[in-house]
């Protein structure tokens, strides 16, 4: 039944994406009004709900693991590190191999006006997703430290409302949110018009993300001892939200749903892998946007940056990454200072990176997701046993 579910799930989210396509593409601008303000008003609903969702998962996750938290904590973040600049050292060497090959116009011209808005609603979430993350993690640890069995009960119970909220509202909308997005898209002309610019950089990219999977799945099998298609064949409903989504925080709801249904990953440990996952692991957005630098400093000079700078802003843009929002742009809006300090772009280079970085974030952001899957399963390896 699950699968049945799961499967009728991945259909309303590629027909949210294809019709939200047509329409974008055939619609006048009085109709094109009204879907921006359903994807506002939607995106606003699964904005506000993505702090609790944070809260009501990892805190209790954390409880549940008991003495294991402070290791478990550490070593999430460790791992995230080295998923990000590892991601991001494949991806400049690759971009030092191909990139002098490429031949990219920076003609990024032909993308209409959306008009305003018919109406919007502004919903402001309770508190930030960081301050959701921080907070998660200091009532948790909190709780073990004075063994408060009260609050864990009161976040035990959280945690069964917040999964309510997601499989009756969050996840009904989602297609809608997805169809809306993409129709706004369609009818603006970055889809049709601008993907040509940087076709060639875009699909190089995409094949990375799935080498960087294939890597992290292949380590995380290895820990855990188990085969890591358990994990990433339960992946396709997140992986499709996120790329309509553009968001690892509005996949969240998703991607604990699809976590969920692996036999190989403890329960526990997967509801504080994945929600932690989504804003401090963005290996594919890290490893997309040090090849579209690299590419578009060969735009702009001409030249490629040199191995010193690009390992001094990896290094950094891994740990700048850890604290960017989950969602869409999150990762290259934290970075700008890098990209204009480190890297040296001025006001038409930071442009062209926003508007090429956009282009696929689409794909950088499923990576992310998905990668959390496998940090997931390494960390179920690790400390399944000590529980």
């Amino acid at each position: 039944m699950s699968n049945e579910k799961k499967d009728y799930l991945i259909v309303k989210l590629i027909l949210g994406v294809i019709i939200g396509i047509i329409v974008g593409m055939n619609v006048n601008e009085s109709i094109i009004q009204i879907f921006m303000s359903l994807k506002q008003v939607l995106g606003q609903i699964i904005f506000y709900a993505v702090p609790l969702i944070i809260v009501g998962f990892i805190t209790p996750a954390i409880t549940g693991l008991k003495q294991n938290a402070n290791k478990l904590l550490s070593t999430a973040l460790f791992i995230a590190y080295l998923s990000s600049i590892g991601a991001a050292f494949m991806s400049m060497i690759m971009g030092y191999i191909l990139i002098p090959g490429l031949n990219i116009s920076s003609d990024v011209e032909g993308l209409r006006e959306l008009p305003e808005m018919l109406f919007s609603l502004k919903i402001d979430p309770m508190f930030s997703v960081m301050t959701a993350l921080v907070t998660s993690i200091l009532f948790g640890l909190a709780i073990i430290w004075t063994k408060s069995q009260t609050l864990e009960n009161i976040f035990n119970e959280l945690n069964n409302v917040m999964m309510e909220i997601v499989k009756r509202v969050i996840v009904p909308i989602l297609p809608f949110f997805i169809a809306s997005t993409f129709a706004c898209l369609a009818y603006e002309g970055g889809i049709i018009y601008q993907l040509p610019v940087f076709l060639k950089a875009i699909v190089i990219v995409i094949v990375m993300h799935y080498i960087w999977l294939f890597v992290l799945y292949s380590i995380g099998g290895g820990i855990a001892k188990a085969n890591p298609l358990e994990v990433i064949k339960h992946y396709g409903p997140a992986y499709l939200t996120a790329l309509g989504t553009m968001s690892s925080a509005a996949t969240l709801p998703m991607s604990l749903e699809c976590a969920r249904k692996s036999s190989v990953l403890d329960r526990e440990i997967a509801d504080f892998a994945i929600p932690i996952g989504a804003t401090i692991h963005l290996c594919g957005s890290v490893l997309t946007e040090v090849f579209f630098v690299m590419t578009v400093s060969k735009i702009l000079t001409g030249s490629l940056p040199s191995v010193s700078t690009m390992i001094l802003f990896i290094l950094l843009l891994g740990i700048f990454a850890i604290g960017a929002p989950g969602v869409p742009g999150g990762t290259v809006m934290a970075s700008l200072g890098l990209i204009i300090s480190v890297i040296g772009f001025d006001q038409n280079g930071t442009a062209l990176m926003l508007t090429i970085f956009a282009l696929q974030d689409s794909f950088g952001t499923a990576c992310n997701v998905t990668g959390d899957g496998a940090i997931a399963l390494m960390l179920t390896g690790l400390y399944k046993k000590q529980k």
